[in-house]
């Protein structure tokens, strides 16, 4: 049995939808402008814009992590903020505080960076609790509370959060309850020696490769083509099978003999709905076991913890996945 598609009564919906699709694939070509390789992360960046979630980055200094996000908002003309987290870092720096006003008889509020459509977190770990906990709030509800009082934040709205996955001293290791808000944690690697000559190319031509506006980058999208995107992807037909498989694949994480924590319920939920807006980009009308596979890592790997002792032994998150999906029976 299939899930019932609500039926349309002209092609308008549908050509709204293409055309929605069309402008986010383009998306990819205008960050190429700026950014060479990086397209599974450019892909997931969009998937995550069309289920409404969030992603963690990890990569190296210097592999364009914030040039992505700032090309990303420039493509589909978002707001974009970026707060650098320190050991200082206090709760208003991110989300606002109440100033006395320029008459001194009351106060006004000051919205903090969190008010904007890409916030761009920047070395999250480096940041007390405390304050990493001050986006919970922003990230699950999209609002803020500050003095008993609630303020929505801007839609579309996607925190993008960076870690450096080889320094440790200074950090704060990531609560579970905020890791597993994360749609995806997406891995930004070293570039191949191809792109990186080409890299290499643009700064010597260019002189600063990484001015967004001056090689060019174009809107190709926006908020509306976000809506009709997501619109589109809540309509993406899901077979029983291959649901049942999106379950099979997270419940069999809390079985594998490395893992300590498994996959929440919120994580298989969140495995589908990544699957569903990768398989539209695609142009496809339906899911299928293969754009489950391909978004298993990035959004299963940051929801598992492992044993101490497997992790001694070299074990890794992506090593458990890739166990998990050569053993969970694929639908036919």
């Amino acid at each position: 049995m299939t899930q019932p598609v609500p039926p349309t009564t002209s092609a308008e919906p549908h050509a709204e939808a293409e055309e929605a699709r069309s402008a986010l694939v383009a998306v990819r070509e205008e960050i190429a402008k700026v950014v060479v390789g990086q397209d599974a992360v450019v892909t997931g960046l969009v998937t995550a814009l069309l289920v409404r979630g969030h992603v963690l980055l990890e990569g190296v200094p210097g592999v364009a992590k914030t040039l992505l996000v700032n090309t990303l908002a420039a493509s589909l003309d978002l707001r974009a903020a970026r707060v650098q987290f320190t050991p200082d870092l206090m709760p208003a720096d991110v989300t606002g505080q109440h100033l006395l006003d320029e008459t001194g008889t009351g106060f006004r509020f000051r919205e903090g960076p969190v008010f904007t459509n890409l916030l761009l977190a920047d070395e999250i770990n480096r940041t007390p609790p405390r304050t990493q906990a001050a986006l919970l709030e922003a990230m699950q509800e999209r609002q803020v509370t500050t003095a008993g009082e609630t303020r929505p934040l801007p839609d579309p709205f996607l925190v993008v959060a960076t870690q450096n996955p080889i320094e440790y001293e200074g950090t704060y290791p990531l609560p579970e309850a905020q890791l597993d808000r994360f749609l995806f944690k997406l891995q930004v690697g070293y570039p191949t020696e191809a792109q990186e000559r080409e890299i290499v190319a643009r700064h010597d031509r260019s002189g600063d490769a990484t001015d967004v506006g001056n090689v060019g980058v174009r809107r190709v999208a926006d908020a509306a083509s976000l809506a009709a995107g997501r619109s589109a992807v809540r309509h993406i037909r899901v077979e029983d099978p291959v649901r049942d498989y999106v379950v099979a694949v997270a419940r069999a994480t809390r079985e594998a003999p490395a893992v300590q924590l498994g996959v929440s319920p919120r994580g298989t939920a969140m495995l589908l709905h990544a699957a569903k807006a990768w398989a539209w980009l695609a142009g496809r009308t339906y899911l299928t076991p293969d754009e489950v596979k391909a978004v298993a890592k990035p959004s299963l790997r940051h929801r598992l913890q492992l044993r101490p002792e497997a992790e001694l032994d070299g074990m890794d998150a992506d090593l458990v996945l890739d166990g998990v999906l050569d053993t969970v029976p694929v639908p036919r």
